[in-house]
């Protein structure tokens, strides 16, 4: 028998970092030893939005979910005796996307590395940072400007590298169907195409050249037929529009070249071991189909519904994909679904539905106007309440969740305090000492020059990649370039979408949401107002405002008067507005980790605020031992994903008011 070709590999990355740039350097070494083929750089929510680790928003989220990188001096030691030159090096960062790539690139220069060579991607898609996750910095224009400046800079500069990384991921974990998630994707890639091709940056004949580097971050749910078809229906698209549209011929600058993290929303810490199947066939969907297979991909570890993976629980999922790779016959055999009239029938209609959001998005300006109008954020707010609603119900059915519940004792979960690891407290003291000796040690009359030519910059209209890069060499720091733009170009908060979600559960008489809404109703009556008030506050960092959100809606639906007023607040910010909307319950989200930090903080200000009838309430992905300190230390109740009714959580909301309030629960 002939020996079949064999097709390449995907890209197997995991995406990886925390505590300092030295911790990760070390695990970054470990994982290319043990067979990844690329890196893939999480970074802390301080270095993604744009301050130092010494200002007050970053207290507490200093190496949490990522590697805080503050200057020149921390990219140098993550990629240490790393020959960037040789590497393919994916970077999970949006705002401060530009000054990232900067110190790479100045890292690079000083290993001896050929610029042009450098391969890679930093992700860069602002549009989804407005409507899902929250990294944003700038207004919608600035931002364009900054991701346009970066595409004509590495076009011409840094050819292999992928300037942009349009990412529909983060909006499937904001709720988005599979025909939302194709079509609010292309509808950032036009925005962003359209304004490389407007700026004159770039001339029409090396339009191909900017069209063959735009990469996509794609999702994949459990749903296997459903997301393998979408794949199938992002190519069509993608092929059609950058011909029709940009007038691209060559069919290989069409293609549609797509990375994947399979879904992290679907993943459960009831019964976290059934995550491992999840994963599995989450990956099958992005790679069984040779026609419409990813060119990169990363897996979630099973236990990221609980906390921060070990390295052992990253190692499992690399794993996972290499036996995919090597040990099956996956790669020797073309596409498998050509063909099949299932298939094409199901990839007919996703191309049909999101084709119709494109141009009901574009009537609207396209997807910058579809973003400030709030529009694409109701969208995603709607279709989350409505899964959530699904779930609820029991129509839609998650094993371990709220079906097949009963369960023998986990050894994978028996101590939960060590499956899952931990960031020494002590450490943000430690990044935060290093950065002031960083200052100190500086030429700080170049680092403030560098500045101000590129506030200068900013203020005109050329590219700011290069007055970027001579901060980076001038010891300039993450915070300091970023304000610098933020007096120029000045900041932005993103529509919140819950004002205008619909109702997403019934409260017909004898519905749960029915009965929650009678308890609220009477507890406002005794308590002598029109409504119950809930503050739902997001401290700190974390923008993952999802689960916030829904709980905003459902506290609507029930009776409260909601005050929400988006991510990104201080504790002093967020007990100021509890104490001048005069609220009677105060949420807490919170999915960074900075829990131990921020929620105690809260509290204190809260007593010296003389505010004592209040109840604090407080969700995220908070390990068991955080959940029973936050309790001893005055919180009232801790949800967690495994708490996923939330009608039953609004409930418990009223009943703790109660409580507070001597009245009868």
């Amino acid at each position: 028998m002939t020996e079949r070709q064999k097709d390449r590999p995907w890209l197997m990355r995991t995406y990886a970092g925390h505590s300092t740039a030295e911790a990760s350097n070390e695990l970054y070494r470990r994982n290319l030893a043990k067979g990844q083929t690329g890196l893939s750089v999480a970074f802390d929510l301080p270095t993604q939005t744009g301050y130092d680790p010494d200002h007050v928003l970053a207290r507490g989220e200093v190496g949490r979910v990522g590697v805080p990188v503050a200057h020149l001096g921390d990219m140098r030691r993550l990629f240490q005796d790393i020959p960037l030159e040789q590497m393919n090096t994916s970077m999970t960062i949006n705002a401060t996307a530009m000054w990232l790539l900067a110190l790479y690139e100045v890292v690079a220069e000083e290993q001896g590395a050929d610029v042009a060579k450098l391969q890679g991607t930093t992700q860069n898609d602002i549009v989804k940072e407005y409507l899902s996750r929250g990294t944003h910095v700038f207004p919608p224009g600035p931002s364009l400007r900054l991701t346009t400046d970066m595409i004509a800079y590495t076009v011409a500069r840094i050819p292999k590298w992928n300037p942009i990384n349009i990412c529909s991921y983060h909006l499937q974990e904001a709720g988005a169907t599979p025909v939302q998630e194709i079509a609010y994707a292309m509808s950032t890639a036009i925005a962003v195409l359209d304004a490389v091709r407007d700026s004159g940056q770039v001339p029409q004949e090396r339009m191909g050249d900017v069209v063959a580097r735009i990469s996509f971050f794609v999702n994949a749910g459990v749903r296997f037929i459903e997301e393998m078809c979408k794949m199938r229906a992002f190519t069509r698209i993608w092929d059609r529009v950058t011909r029709e549209r940009y007038g691209i011929e060559d069919a290989k600058q069409r293609r549609f070249r797509y990375g994947v993290q399979v879904n992290s929303l679907g993943l459960t810490e009831a019964q976290p071991e059934n995550n491992v199947q999840r994963i599995v066939l989450e990956m099958l969907a992005v790679t069984l189909g040779k026609d419409a297979r990813a060119r990169a991909v990363q897996l979630p570890a099973w236990n990221e519904a609980l906390g921060l993976p070990r390295p052992w629980d990253q190692q499992w999922s690399l794993r996972i994909q290499q036996v995919l790779a090597h040990e099956s016959d996956l790669l020797e055999y073309e596409d498998i679904f050509r063909g099949s009239h299932v298939i094409e029938a199901k990839v007919d209609e996703l191309v049909a539905e999101a084709s119709a959001e494109i141009e009901r998005v574009q009537e609207m300006g396209g997807a910058i106007p579809a973003v400030e109008s709030g529009y694409l954020k109701s969208q995603l707010v709607s279709s989350h309440a409505l899964r959530r609603a699904r779930i609820e119900s029991g129509e839609e059915k998650v094993v371990g969740v709220n079906s097949y519940e009963t369960s023998e004792p986990s050894p994978l979960t028996a101590d939960l305090d060590t499956a899952i690891m931990t960031v020494d407290p002590a450490n943000e003291a430690r990044v935060v000492e290093a950065l002031e000796t960083w200052r100190a040690e500086r030429d700080d009359a170049r680092a403030k020059a560098a500045l101000e030519a590129l506030k200068a910059t900013a203020a005109g209209d050329a590219n700011l990649m290069e007055a970027t890069l001579e901060c980076a060499r001038a010891g300039v720091t993450t915070g300091e370039w970023s304000f610098a733009l933020r007096d120029v170009f000045g900041e932005f908060r993103a529509p919140t979408g819950v004002s205008s979600a619909p109702v997403a559960v019934a409260a017909e008489e004898g519905t749960p949401l029915a009965e929650v809404r009678a308890k609220v109703a009477a507890t406002a009556e005794a308590l002598g107002v029109g409504k119950l008030r809930l503050l739902v506050g997001k401290p700190g960092l974390d923008g993952h405002s999802n689960g916030a959100e829904q709980i905003a809606v459902r506290a609507r639906d029930a009776g409260f008067e909601v005050v929400y007023q988006g991510i990104r607040l201080t504790p002093e910010q967020i007990v100021s507005a509890a104490v001048a909307e005069d609220v009677h319950c105060v949420g807490l989200s919170i999915l960074s980790g900075s829990h131990g930090e921020l929620v105690p903080d809260v509290l204190r200000r809260l007593r010296r605020a003389g505010v004592s009838d209040v109840p604090v309430i407080v969700g995220g992905i908070i390990p068991t031992a955080d959940a029973e300190e936050l309790k001893a230390q005055g919180v009232a109740a801790v949800f967690t994903p495994k708490d996923f009714g939330i009608t039953e959580m609004i409930g418990r909301i009223a009943d703790e008011i109660r409580l507070a309030h001597n009245l009868e629960v």
